[in-house]
C-alpha cells in the first residue's frame, strides 16, 4: 500500500545496539578492577576476529503494517546473516545519528522503511555518502511525491524522482538480470523469481541517467504483475535493483510483505527467495569492501563407471546434452550447486553459469534425458542433493522426485544422462570433487 501520513515524529528511543561507547567504558573499568585485584579481566569482543564491516540499519516502524512487519523480519534476518558472514548489524530508530556523525562508525547504512526527514539528517547522510560511505535502501526508502524537496537524494542519488504507480496486491515477480558482472549480481541467474512484494514505478527514466546501472528489472513474462486487475502492470520497463556509479550504493524495490490487515498477520516473507537472499549478501559484501565468496565448482564422478558428468562438446546452448564422459579436468565437467530454496539447488555449468542441468520438456517419466537450459526457476531445473554414507551424493529432481542417473553403467563416453525412479543404485550415486 502507499505510505500514509506520518503520525508525530515517528521516532522511537535509541535501541541498545547503539551503546558502543558505554561498552568500551565498562570494559576499561573492568580491566582496571582486574589489575587492582590481581586477576585477569574477561576477554572483550575485540579479542575475537574483527568483523569485515559494520552495518547500521535505520527504520521508523510507524506507518503501514506491511512496512512495519518488514522491519521486524529484517531485524531478525540480518543479525543471523551477519553472524554467518562476519559483519555486524545494528538497528536503530535514531535518525539523528546521521546528523551528529554517529553514522561514521559504520561502513554500510541501510534504510529499511523511510528516509531522513530533517535538514540536519539529510545533510549528514549526503556528507557520509560523498565521503565514501555505502548504502543499501529498500522499497519505501525511495518513495516520495515531492522529489524537489530533496533533489540530491531523489533525483541525483537515487535517480528515481517521484513515485508514479504501484502494483497491488503484493506478488512475486520474475526478474531479469541485466548486469551479471556487477559483484552484487554475480550469483544471479539470467532470470529468477523474487520474494513477494508490492512494486513501485517512478517518474524518472532511470535508463536515461548515465550514472544509473540497472542490475535487475521485471521480465515481460511477469505481466500482468499484481493480483488486482485495476492495479496491475501489463507492460513496460520496470527497474527493480540498481546502483548509482557515482556512489557506493544499491537500491532494491522489494520490502513490503503481504499482510492480512484485519489481523495484522504476515502472509509472505521478503526473505523467502534464496536467490534474492544471496544477492543481498553479495551486495552487502560489495558495499562493505569484504572479500566476495562464491560456491565452489565441482566435478561429479559416477560411482557406477568412474565417468564424469559433462556438457557435450563443452557447449552452453539451450539443449546441450548432459552426458557421461571420461574425466578430463575441463570446465565442461564443472558444476556449481547454488541454493534455490527448501534444500534444493541448481546445477550451474561453469562455462556459462546461467545454464543449468534441466530435465527435458519438464518430463516426469523415467529415462527423460538431461540437458543444459537457461535457468528460469523451473522445478525441473532444481535438485535436492542427498548425502550417502559413503560420502557420495544422489540428486532428486524437484518436479518429479526422480534421481539423476547415468543411463548405462558401462564406461561408454557420450551417453546422455537421464532421470529415473530413485533406487539407491551406483548409477545414481556421484562423488563431488572441488575444482580450482
Amino acid at each position: 500500500m502507499l505510505p500514509g501520513p506520518r503520525r508525530g515524529s515517528g521516532r522511537l528511543p535509541l535501541r541498545p545496539a547503539a551503546t558502543t561507547a558505554l561498552k568500551r567504558v565498562l570494559t576499561s573499568a573492568l580491566a582496571v578492577i582486574a589489575l587492582l585485584l590481581g586477576t585477569t579481566a574477561p576477554a572483550s569482543h575485540a579479542a575475537a576476529a574483527a568483523p569485515d564491516f559494520r552495518v547500521i540499519a535505520f527504520y521508523s516502524g510507524t506507518w503501514d503494517a506491511a512496512h512495519i512487519d518488514f522491519d521486524k523480519e529484517a531485524n531478525d534476518w540480518f543479525p543471523k546473516t551477519a553472524a554467518a558472514n562476519n559483519f555486524t548489524y545494528t538497528a536503530t530508530t535514531n535518525w539523528d545519528l546521521l546528523a551528529n556523525g554517529g553514522v561514521d562508525a559504520y561502513d554500510v547504512v541501510l534504510f529499511l522503511d523511510d528516509a531522513p526527514q530533517t535538514s540536519a539528517q539529510r545533510a549528514g547522510f549526503e556528507r557520509y555518502m560523498r565521503g565514501g560511505g555505502a548504502w543499501l535502501g529498500f522499497h519505501v526508502s525511495a518513495f516520495t511525491t515531492d522529489a524537489s524537496s530533496w533533489d540530491w537524494y531523489y533525483n541525483q542519488f537515487l535517480g528515481s524522482g517521484n513515485f508514479r504507480s504501484n502494483t497491488w496486491g503484493p506478488t512475486t515477480a520474475l526478474l531479469r538480470t541485466e548486469n551479471g558482472t556487477h559483484p552484487a549480481a554475480a550469483s544471479l541467474p539470467a532470470t529468477w523469481t523474487s520474494a513477494v512484494s508490492e512494486w513501485y514505478a517512478w517518474s524518472n527514466n532511470l535508463r536515461a541517467n548515465p550514472s544509473i546501472k540497472v542490475l535487475a528489472s521485471v521480465d515481460p513474462a511477469s505481466f500482468p504483475l499484481g493480483s488486482d486487475p485495476d492495479q496491475a502492470w501489463y507492460s513496460g520497463d520496470y527497474p527493480i535493483i540498481w546502483t548509482n556509479t557515482q556512489y557506493r550504493m544499491l537500491y532494491a524495490n522489494f520490502g513490503h510483505n503481504a499482510m492480512n490487515y484485519s489481523t495484522n498477520t504476515r502472509t509472505s516473507s521478503t526473505f523467502a527467495s534464496a536467490t534474492q537472499n544471496r544477492m543481498l549478501v553479495d551486495a552487502l559484501k560489495w558495499l562493505g569492501n569484504a572479500p566476495a565468496t562464491s560456491d565452489p565448482w565441482y566435478s561429479l564422478t559416477s560411482q557406477a563407471n568412474g565417468l564424469c558428468v559433462d556438457a557435450r562438446a563443452a557447449a552452453t546452448a539451450n539443449g546441450t546434452a548432459i552426458q557421461q564422459y571420461s574425466c578430463n579436468g575441463t570446465t565442461a565437467q564443472h558444476f556449481r550447486l547454488t541454493a534455490t530454496d527448501s534444500g534444493y539447488v541448481r546445477l550451474a555449468a561453469r562455462n556459462n553459469p546461467d545454464q543449468v542441468v534441466d530435465v527435458t520438456g519438464v518430463s516426469t517419466a523415467d529415462n527423460a534425458p538431461l540437458q543444459l537450459w537457461a535457468y528460469g526457476g523451473g522445478a525441473n531445473q532444481q535438485w535436492r542433493p542427498v548425502a550417502e554414507a559413503n560420502g557420495a551424493q544422489h540428486f532428486v529432481a524437484r518436479h518429479s522426485g526422480k534421481c539423476l542417473t547415468v543411463a548405462t553403467t558401462a564406461a561408454t563416453n557420450s551417453v546422455q544422462l537421464v532421470q529415473r525412479t530413485c533406487d539407491n543404485s551406483a548409477a545414481q550415486s556421484f562423488r563431488l570433487t572441488a575444482q580450482p
